[in-house]
């Protein structure tokens, strides 16, 4: 064997053994990072619901959902949480068009139609104006707390009942428009979200 097929052999076998141990490295790994993006999305979604107001996984079982696409804004998915079997609140995971991008926001609802409240998931909105949506020192989205469908669901400058987000009159409208469809959606499919028979 020359010197020459010598080096292509253990060339060869180096190429072999990087390759099995990064195989064998994310088959180890796999299902530790699948459980922590698992355990940070439930965070992400759960985390507009008050600690100790539910003890199942909601994220474990999506409710149905009937007809979605809403007039401004889309629902991407729906959990219910419960305390003692109780149902106590619907978490409605909504997205709805911003100035610049589609911004995604768990709005979570309690049984009796009041809103508990609003986070965003996800948003690419221009930083120092729409991007202050998620800015805990402006806390904009906290005015929307314990509100309810018949509430005047627009900004003030429109006769409506809320504060715009300074600088962000687009972004501002697009989450208003998106609660309150959320609230009508739930008031709509009230039954079917609380898992309550229509003759209760």
């Amino acid at each position: 064997m020359t010197p020459l097929i010598r080096a292509w052999l253990l060339l060869a076998l180096i190429a072999g053994l990087s390759v099995s141990s990064t195989l064998a490295w994310r088959q180890w790994t796999g299902g530790a990072i699948a459980e922590a993006e698992r355990q940070l999305q439930s965070r992400q979604r759960l985390a507009v619901l008050p600690a100790g107001s539910y003890d199942n996984q909601p994220l474990d079982t999506p409710l149905p959902l009937v007809d979605p696409q809403l007039p401004d804004s889309h629902i991407l998915a729906a959990y219910g949480a419960s305390l003692a079997s109780r149902p106590v609140a619907v978490v409605l995971l909504v997205q709805v068009q911003g100035y610049a991008a589609p911004i995604t926001l768990t709005i979570a609802i309690a049984a009796d139609g009041r809103l508990i409240g609003t986070q965003v998931v996800e948003q690419q909105e221009s930083p120092g104006l729409g991007g202050r949506i998620v800015d805990p020192q402006v806390n904009w989205l906290a005015q929307f707390a314990n509100r309810q469908l018949g509430d005047h669901w627009a900004l003030k400058r429109d006769q409506g009942d809320f504060d715009q987000l300074a600088g962000a009159t687009v972004t501002s409208r697009a989450v208003i428009a998106a609660q309150q469809q959320a609230l009508r959606y739930f008031d709509e499919h009230r039954n079917g979200l609380l898992k309550v028979p229509a003759n209760e």
